[in-house]
């Protein structure tokens, strides 16, 4: 008997991983909870510990290996049989021959498949995804309905039709019509793309090299497409007085610090955010398509953007609305240490109802951030400069005086909210920043 490791469902919306390492090899006795491999998905590093006890058989995935929920990694020898949604191996992978393996004979009792997913290695997912062959389509002729990389070649040399997905996998077959409804509702909006073309030779012209296109990098670029393709982005922007903020921030930072957190201005305005969304709550939605519904979430889940040696990570501080400045300083504080020493959990990453950028630390102006995808909005801060403004004098008339004024731009889903929301959203936002004292009473 043998029991097939697969890559299990690590979480919401994660349906692929690249393989950071493997820590177990063939013929190597392995115990239940001990770790198997490090992957990274969804921008975090997970380490994946063994479900059972066993002798490793074969090591299917090698670092660097793109890997999806369902692909099997690694076989053991011996012990019970594999459980039901587990794929058959029979195809060999580079990995496989690389440690020797054998091809396994998985019973019968193996051999159902979770819906959605087709039984195929993941070396044969990769060549599908090269020839741009859908594996749904394949016909197998592998042991226990297994696409080989010969059945995929078959299907490609072929020139048979691919078909293409419009729904994403998470979406159901036919969502159910709302209660009010009379009428069929319409398919939802398909995005137009254009094929990618072809690079010119760049060798050319000189000396060129080339860097593999994948992780943190590959994830962000898919996000980043998905949400700009999807959704119409509209930009509202104003400036806002920190000043009298940025007082009571370094009157009470060193106090923050000795409780282990960073009183920073992203800690204000979170805040400020949550106050604003519970006032505007559409800014705190989804807008589903297939159900012709906004979801509107009562909960206020911010995401706060963190540069990383490996790119833009999202953490996500839950709760915003019940937490005080304090609090949130020193969550903040420790789940940007987790973030950048890649230390961030799924559940760090996942859950968001609202993100916050902050391109001020780094010297950056106003500028248009992309919405994160599902979400509607999402806040963007620059870096404050003191400047001279006109304030009321107390004769009467203006005087200028220097103050330290901050950039603050509003990103929104004009599907959802329009301008005049953004307006009244920001409103709120700036008023909470530019006294302290009104952020404190705005807390709701």
């Amino acid at each position: 008997m043998t029991r097939a490791f697969t890559l299990p469902d690590l979480g919401e919306g994660v349906h692929e991983a690249e393989v950071l390492a493997v820590h177990v090899g063939v013929d190597q006795q392995v115990k239940e909870g001990e770790p198997l491999m490090e992957v990274e998905t969804d921008k975090a590093a997970v380490e994946i510990p063994s479900p059972f006890t066993g002798k490793v058989a074969q090591v299917l995935v090698r670092a660097g290996d793109a890997v999806r929920v369902g692909d099997v990694m690694i076989v053991f020898a011996g012990g019970e049989e594999a459980p039901a949604a587990a794929l058959a191996v029979t195809d060999a992978t580079p990995a496989a021959a690389e440690t020797g393996g054998k091809a396994v004979s998985v019973p019968d009792s193996a051999k159902a498949q979770p819906a959605g997913i087709v039984p195929a290695s993941p070396a044969t997912r990769r060549l599908a995804r090269e020839l741009g062959v859908d594996l749904q389509k394949v016909a197998p002729t592998g042991a226990g309905g297994l696409v080989t990389a010969s059945d995929v070649r078959a299907f490609a040399a072929a020139g048979k039709d691919v078909a293409v997905q419009t729904a994403p996998a998470s979406a159901p077959a036919s969502a159910p019509a709302p209660a009010s409804a009379s009428a069929p509702l319409p398919a939802p909006l398909e995005p137009f793309s254009l094929p990618v073309p072809a690079l010119p030779d760049f060798t050319q012209w000189g000396e060129v090299e080339r860097r593999p296109f994948r992780s943190i990098r590959r994830a962000t670029a898919r996000q980043m497409v998905t949400a700009w393709s999807q959704i119409p982005h509209v930009t509202a922007q104003d400036l806002v007085d920190i000043t009298r903020l940025e007082s009571f921030r370094q009157k009470h930072k060193e106090e923050i610090r000795a409780a282990g957190g960073r009183l920073t201005l992203t800690v204000f305005a979170m805040k400020a955010a949550a106050t604003a969304l519970k006032t505007y709550p559409m800014f705190n939605s989804s807008l589903d398509l297939f159900s012709q519904e906004i979801v509107v979430k009562k909960y206020f889940n911010i995401g706060v953007a963190v540069d990383t040696e490996d790119g833009l990570i999202v953490p996500v501080i839950r709760d915003v609305d019940r937490k005080s400045i304090r609090e949130l300083a020193i969550e903040l504080h420790e789940c940007v240490q987790r973030t950048r020493s890649r230390k961030a959990s799924l559940d760090d990453l996942q859950g968001g109802t609202f993100t916050i950028t902050n391109a001020g630390a780094m010297g950056g102006g106003f500028f248009t951030p992309i919405i994160n995808f599902p979400q509607v909005a999402i806040l963007g801060f620059g870096h404050g400069r003191m400047q001279p403004a006109a304030i009321p004098a107390a004769g009467g008339g203006y005087e200028i005086v220097p103050r330290l004024l901050m950039p603050v731009v509003l990103c929104f889903d004009h599907r959802v909210v329009d301008g005049a929301d953004s307006i009244r959203f920001m409103k709120v936002v700036i008023e909470a920043l530019q006294d302290p004292e009104e952020l404190l009473m705005s807390m709701i």
